[in-house]
């Protein structure tokens, strides 16, 4: 099984991932947990270069750059992980670029859809969590996130973008759910970390083979 988090900034990915990650681990599944970009070594490499606020990136470069590392997470990582039967759970996939180079940037949506389609092998999740969450709360979150771990003049790139720009995306998030409603369960992620992650053991419960018991 595939399954991906989504969301803006600050919505809460990485933590709920993580968290879901540990309980299917308990429940005895074979689990993998991983993130865009990232999750290989030229991932990662992309992951500084693309979310580094002090580089000056163009719009079509920022889009190749994360279509490459995807490309290579896909090859390296994602595909032998599902072709043995494990459970993948990615932070940020496909929707990120839809949402992010579509919705916010306003590159025409079937091309990136295409392109996508091409970088992944065809890959799409399983199922794909979105953690909605009003913008001005979620870059609160982001911005005292960032500040926490020391990570503003290294990851904070997005976090600088405008107000609008983040509304974009997240009315992209939601048109993507409304477009794939087969795929894309919206999460609201106004709750305590508990209460979300309670929502979103339950929807993966349901989806599951054998059930959240191996």
């Amino acid at each position: 099984m595939f399954i991906t988090f989504e969301g803006i900034e600050g919505c809460g990915k990485s933590t709920q991932s993580r968290r879901l990650y540990n309980r299917l681990k308990e429940a005895g599944h074979e689990v993998v947990l991983s993130r865009e970009p990232g999750g290989c070594e030229l991932g990662q490499k992309v992951r500084a270069i693309v979310l580094n606020p002090s580089l000056q990136i163009g719009q079509h470069a920022e889009l190749f750059l994360y279509l490459a590392a995807r490309a290579q997470h896909v090859e390296e990582l994602i595909e032998p992980s599902l072709e043995r039967h494990r459970t993948v759970i990615v932070d940020r996939f496909n929707d990120s670029t839809l949402a992010y180079q579509g919705y916010g940037r306003g590159f025409p949506r079937e091309l990136l859809f295409r392109l996508c389609h091409f970088a992944s092998k065809g890959i799409w999740p399983d199922v794909t969590l979105l953690l909605d969450l009003p913008v001005e709360e979620a870059l609160a979150r982001a911005r005292e996130r960032n500040k926490r771990e020391g990570i503003e003049d290294k990851e904070g790139r997005f976090e600088g973008e405008s107000l609008s720009f983040h509304r974009q995306v997240r009315m992209g998030y939601l048109d993507i759910a409304r477009r794939y409603p087969e795929r894309v369960v919206v999460i609201d992620a106004r709750g305590d970390v508990e209460e979300v992650g309670e929502i979103i053991w339950q929807e993966i419960c349901k989806r599951l083979a054998h059930g959240c018991n191996g």
